[in-house]
């Protein structure tokens, strides 16, 4: 009861200074935002002890502090912004970017479309097929460890603004270049991690296999892969925002008139910031849903993995 009227005490005062933010009263809530704030830090403290109990209750409630500490920031945002009337050119405030999210519903809908679902989901999905592949040719091939892995580490250490050019230039301005900039991107943190995964399988759970005349194959299936399976996760899971960077970085050095990267640079240099930020908010909230998908499959797929036993 403590923890929801001091929520609800909250969220009333930033209600409160919202409104008189937007009536010109910025001068006077630098104080009351300083409270507001300490107080709203306390309620986070609260829901995340509360949340460190086992149950479905407890999970709901370790639920509620991220996104109550997400609604502090939000509102504090708005409030700053609009009472000390910082100029949209600087930092729009979190309503001029819904309302601008509203209003270009259409457009970030076809960027999505193009940047998401084309680049990012093909690129993806090749560039982790193909790393996971070549890690089992080189499991098998020892002289490939020693001579594709130096290859790799430098190859995976080139920036992405010396990689897009060369992809725009050998595959067109459409979303394949941006695609092939993101397998290049991904492939590499594949490729190492699936390779690492391989390795983690015990001498004793080897010999066992050894012991029962069990091929090579039998023991990829059976103990190596399952082995390495939190390991490729985590390179899927590494590569989920990497992809999403990748194609709007690419974006940049050339694209159709459509996409997230375009969107930027172009909005940006007519000085519309509230449709930068829409953009923004599309992207990290696709990367983070993305993230999020994976993960869940994680913990679907190795939920007999100690990491995942809690």
């Amino acid at each position: 009861m403590i923890t929801a009227g001091l929520a609800l005490l909250v969220a009333a005062g930033f209600a409160v200074a919202i409104a008189a933010a937007h009536a010109g009263g910025g001068a006077l809530l630098l104080p009351g935002l300083v409270v507001l704030v300490g107080l709203a830090a306390w309620l986070v403290q609260r829901l995340t002890r509360l949340g460190e109990g086992r149950g479905w209750r407890a999970r709901a409630i370790a639920l509620l502090a991220p996104l109550a500490f997400g609604a502090v920031l939000l509102a504090l945002w708005e409030a700053l912004v609009v009472g000390l009337a910082v100029p949209m050119v600087l930092l729009p405030a979190p309503s001029a970017i819904a309302a601008r999210m509203a209003e270009s519903a259409g457009l970030l809908a076809e960027d999505f479309v193009q940047t998401f679902l084309r680049a990012v989901l093909v690129g993806y999905a090749l560039g982790g097929a193909l790393g996971f592949l070549t890690a089992l040719l080189v499991d098998r091939v020892p002289f490939l460890r020693r001579g594709l892995l130096p290859v790799a580490n430098l190859v995976s250490a080139l920036p992405v603004i010396g990689i897009a050019p060369i992809m725009v230039m050998w595959f067109g301005f459409d979303w394949p270049s941006k695609a092939a900039v993101v397998v290049v991107m991904t492939f590499f943190p594949m490729l190492v991690n699936t390779l690492a995964g391989l390795a983690a399988a015990g001498a004793l759970e080897r010999d066992l296999m050894r012991s029962y005349a069990a091929t090579h194959a039998q023991t990829l299936r059976l103990l190596r892969l399952p082995a390495a399976l939190p390991f490729v996760f985590t390179a899927l899971k590494v590569n989920a925002p990497l992809a999403l960077i990748g194609a709007i970085v690419a974006e940049f050095f050339g694209s159709p008139t459509v996409g997230m990267g375009f969107r930027i640079t172009t909005e940006a240099g007519k000085l519309a910031l509230d449709l930068v930020w829409a953009e923004i908010v599309v992207a990290a909230a696709a990367g983070s849903a993305f993230y999020g998908l994976v993960a869940l499959a994680e913990r679907a797929a190795t939920f007999w993995h100690p990491s995942m036993r809690a």
